[in-house]
């Protein structure tokens, strides 16, 4: 049976929807389950020249209920379809929990005289947030449940999380919605009781003056952009608190935060290209923020605070970054004096500034190395790691006057694992390394690096990783490949007790390494951005072929995964070469590329313009057009798609996956299954509970079985 409203109709709900309104049985619909079908209401655009039509612009507005009526008959005709995967999913999610030690604390942390860390409990979706006093035997303290925060409400995330200087308040602020969208609380430790103190509207930075009675926080535009920061003497109303700083152009981006030798209190602002910061003695809270070094087109700056000097990581005159260092009491660029020279095959990431050394955390060939400096004699050295691809990267490391250094380090095959290392023996020691209750055995995976030739003939990595027993190099493999690609951002090998319900089904599970990322370097992330970025696209696609030209994976089985600008990754090497796919998981997409960022009320489209381009550019806009996702569908044949959203998403608005959903079923010639389901709860991260992302992943994972006929 089949219902379809025409043009005429007086609502936009779909067949589906109106089926399971007039109430038919589940078996009854299970049997010929029809899809949504959006309802076509042109809207005509022109940019130079050229008028587009998009059917679905309705989808933008959260105040019309057929938009909300829509989303609800998708969710409905996902679970429907997946209605005969219920069993598997239950199954994969059991796995998955069983290699969690759900009941679990992070390895403490020593600051002054308290012991800090977090913990959870069987069962409970949140963590909890502790301390104790003197030593690890002592009494434990609670600091903030999570988990009672959480009563009552379908999402909850802690942005802002900082003690005062006296460890006697805690000051956090709080999303319930997934909007991003704080609000700023105080809370006595001494008591356990909130103060009067509330900030609605604040962004995710705070930062704690010394005298424990003075707050510094950051505020949102229209568009949620961070671009204020006001102080708050605690006791007072919102409504008094001082405007402080204020970044009028939308490309900025601005935070505040207290320096690790809290001394310091500073303002970082910056855009895709260019940086800035300011500082403020943290015993003068009612003082002047100074400028380091005022901003530069092109020129990033950020600033280690250490005694009286700052260090700092820049690419003035060097495009992978060099470390420099300058008089606290002067430290404008004409004070600056090299530390660490520049050296065009390595990328200065970070750092972190102890009283007698300093960490670096840089990158070679695509890999991550820790050098330490000793700085009474500048001698130096890496830390030593066994694999061949790796991430590892700083803990907190709160104490200043240490020498020890906590880092993290994990693999495809090594679970998360936290080190002490001493920076002047040498001596490493592992103090925790996540356990796996239900049993894992490292040896039974093998990890492997390879490299795919682009079509201009650069070698792009690809970090992958399967099971030695399920897997054969014969050309019969399901293959996740994951890419992202964008914003300079690496995409590091990481462990993930999910993934090992694929591994142990036979899949290789690999990352694209594609240039806009910054696994290799500035240069990679230039060649993958503005009037490059169908280089990112072009990457993945050779990394699929070069999988299956080498036997890794079948050729009716390469999955393609992306979220978030990795979406966009995904939509474009979908609408290029939809016959390479065996199927394609977009996770909260960007996908309307030229209507997101022809319009300047959408949050974070100005800022985006460094990225992507302007679209109201005509150079830009031709680019641009030519790989859109959204604007290049067209009537073939496309693999079974997953399309997730979130409903409250402030980085990648609900409508871009609804509308793209909407469009391929429209245009698609094939049977395939598409699915688009919405998180009706959440924002752009998914479910924010431990238990419900997991059970986000099983369905995906069962979708992925389902649709490649594998066996569960």
């Amino acid at each position: 049976m089949t219902l379809r409203f025409n043009s005429s109709g007086l609502s936009k709900l779909t067949a589906i929807w109106v089926l399971i309104v007039l109430g038919l049985s589940a078996a009854a619909l299970a049997q010929a389950p029809t899809p949504p079908v959006a309802t076509v209401i042109p809207k005509a655009d022109t940019l130079f020249g050229e008028v587009r039509i998009d059917n679905y612009f309705w989808l933008r507005d959260r105040t019309d209920p057929d938009v909300f009526d829509y989303l609800e008959a998708e969710n409905e005709y996902t679970k429907m379809m997946m209605t005969d995967t219920e069993a598997l999913q239950e199954q994969i999610f059991k796995e998955i929990i069983g290699r969690i030690k759900e009941t679990d604390l992070s390895v403490p942390e020593k600051v002054d005289n308290y012991y800090y860390y977090s913990r959870t409990e069987q069962g409970k979706e949140y963590a909890i947030h502790c301390r104790k006093l003197g030593s690890l035997e002592a009494p434990e303290e609670i600091l903030l449940d999570e988990n009672e925060l959480a009563v009552g409400k379908e999402y909850l995330h802690i942005g802002a999380y900082g003690l005062s200087p006296n460890h006697q308040l805690l000051a956090y602020s709080v999303d319930t919605t997934g909007g991003e969208v704080y609000t700023l609380y105080v809370k006595n430790l001494q008591t356990g009781k909130l103060l009067s103190d509330r900030v609605p509207n604040v962004g995710n930075s705070i930062a704690w003056a010394a005298d424990n009675h003075t707050l510094f926080y950051d505020v949102l535009d229209e568009t949620y952009r961070p671009y204020r920061i006001y102080r708050h003497v605690l006791g007072s109303a919102a409504s008094a608190d001082k405007l402080i700083f204020e970044e009028p152009d939308d490309h900025y981006f601005v935070d505040v935060a207290l320096s690790r030798n809290k001394r310091w209190i500073m303002i970082d602002l910056g855009s895709e290209t260019t940086s800035e910061a300011l500082y403020l003695d943290a015993n003068n809270p009612l003082g002047e923020f100074k400028v380091v070094q005022p901003r530069q087109a092109g020129v990033e700056y950020y600033v280690f605070p250490h005694d009286d000097q700052f260090f700092i990581i820049t690419n003035d005159n060097a495009l992978n970054f060099k470390v420099m260092t300058a008089p606290a009491s002067n430290p404008g660029k004409a004070n600056w004096k090299e530390f660490l020279p520049y050296r065009e095959e390595i990328r200065v990431e970070s750092m972190k500034t102890f009283k007698d050394y300093v960490a670096i955390s840089e990158r070679q060939n695509g890999l991550i190395q820790l050098k330490i400096v000793r700085l009474s004699d500048k001698a130096e050295h890496n830390i030593e790691f066994p694999e061949a691809t790796f991430s590892a990267m700083f803990n907190n490391n709160p104490d200043f006057n240490s020498r020890a250094l906590r880092f993290t380090y994990f693999s495809l095959t090594t679970q998360k694992s936290v080190f002490e290392y001493d920076m002047e023996s040498r001596e490493r020691k592992l103090l925790k390394q996540d356990e796996i209750p239900s049993g894992y055995d490292a040896t039974q995976y093998q990890a492997e690096r390879i490299f795919a030739t682009a079509p201009d003939g650069v070698q792009v990595p690809i970090a992958l990783v399967y099971r030695k027993d399920k897997f054969r190099k014969d050309g019969t493999n399901p293959v996740y490949l994951d890419g992202y690609g964008a914003y300079g951002i690496p995409e590091d090998p990481w462990f993930s007790v999910a993934r090992i319900s694929l591994l142990d089904r036979g899949f290789v599970f690999a990352i694209a390494q594609v240039r806009g990322g910054g696994e290799m370097g500035r240069p990679w992330y230039y060649a993958g951005r503005l009037l490059n970025k169908k280089n990112t696209f072009t990457d993945f696609i050779a990394c699929a072929e070069h999988l299956i030209k080498e036997k890794y994976a079948a050729t009716d089985k390469v999955i393609a995964y992306g979220g978030s600008a990795g979406g966009l990754l995904v939509g474009s090497v979908l609408t290029m070469r939809p016959d390479l796919w065996g199927a394609v998981v977009a996770d909260v997409p960007f996908v309307d590329l030229i209507n997101t960022m022809s319009d300047s009320t959408i949050p974070l489209t100005v800022t985006e313009w460094e990225e992507w381009g302007n679209p109201l550019e005509p150079e830009y806009y031709s680019y641009m057009r030519s790989y859109s996702p959204y604007d290049n569908i067209r009537a073939t044949n496309y693999p079974p798609i997953l399309i997730t959203a979130g409903l409250n998403d402030p980085r990648v608005a609900y409508w871009e996956p609804a509308k793209f959903c909407a469009k391929l079923r429209a245009m698609k010639t094939d049977g395939n299954l598409l699915l688009l389901k919405t998180n009706m709860d959440a924002g752009h991260g998914g479910a924010s509970g431990r238990y419900e992302a997991y059970k986000e992943i099983a369905f995906e994972y069962a979708f992925l079985l389902k649709v490649l006929k594998l066996q569960p």
